[in-house]
């Protein structure tokens, strides 16, 4: 990656004077104006803000999934500003972990290959990736599960193969939306111990966005959008 624009790495997500905007016939709508924030390495932060304030903006704007109307996203110190499609891509699958609300599992492969695949993309050994995916899916409790596919998987079953994808490629940062909110309250509970046991082995930077309050008062701090900025609560 010595093509990236190299920046300071204090921060494994930065994001400076963020803003996005959409238009809606002769309107614009501002859903984040300005927003600064940053992560270091280690911390976990909880997103806890109402629906319709920007939150999944925010998630696919430091995931790289979006592009900012005004702006920088740093990743890892590489300001992304500039990336081609390729650099976006290749630092995107090399640094970040996504889990969404909604799994997006490939629903031909096993849940081991589903974990498997994304190492396998980023050069690892199959021999290796098997290691890694039949590790994290039994930490997450899916060690009975390995060779079931998707359609076959229960939707907690499903989410949690989701979370070990995420991490599969020990991600600098992960970015969750709402990651237990398809379970029930033991197994989330159970599910969420574990992936903030991996983020702390792994020193990721974790985002987290969730609408449990007990599950927010477990991470390092947290935040919320007021006006299409971060405000600590």
């Amino acid at each position: 990656m010595n093509d990236f624009s190299h920046q300071s790495q204090d921060y494994v997500l930065e994001l400076k004077n963020l803003a996005r905007s959409f238009q809606s016939g002769e309107e614009t709508i501002n859903v984040l104006a300005g927003l600064n924030f940053g992560i270091k390495k280690g911390e976990i932060v909880a997103l806890v803000a109402p629906s319709g304030t920007g939150k999944s903006t925010l998630l696919h704007l430091a995931g790289l999934l979006e592009a900012p109307t005004k702006g920088s996203v740093i990743i890892e110190g590489f300001l992304t500003d500039k990336l081609n499609d390729k650099n976006r891509t290749a630092l995107r699958r090399d640094e970040i972990g996504f889990v969404y609300q909604f799994h997006h599992l490939l629903g031909e492969f096993t849940a081991c290959e589903n974990v498997m695949l994304p190492q396998m993309a980023a050069g690892v050994s199959r021999n290796k990736a098997r290691a890694r995916a039949e590790n994290l899916l039994s930490r997450f409790g899916l060690k009975h599960r390995l060779n079931a596919l998707p359609g076959r998987m229960s939707g907690g079953e499903q989410q949690r193969t989701a979370i070990a994808r995420a991490l599969a490629n020990r991600p600098a940062l992960l970015l969750a939306d709402e990651p237990t909110g398809n379970l029930d309250v033991y197994t989330a509970s159970l599910v969420f111990k574990e992936l903030m046991r991996v983020v702390r082995e792994e020193g990721v930077a974790a985002l987290i966005a969730t609408h449990n309050e007990s599950l927010a008062a477990a991470m390092d701090r947290t935040v919320t959008l007021k006006d299409g900025k971060i405000a600590t609560i």
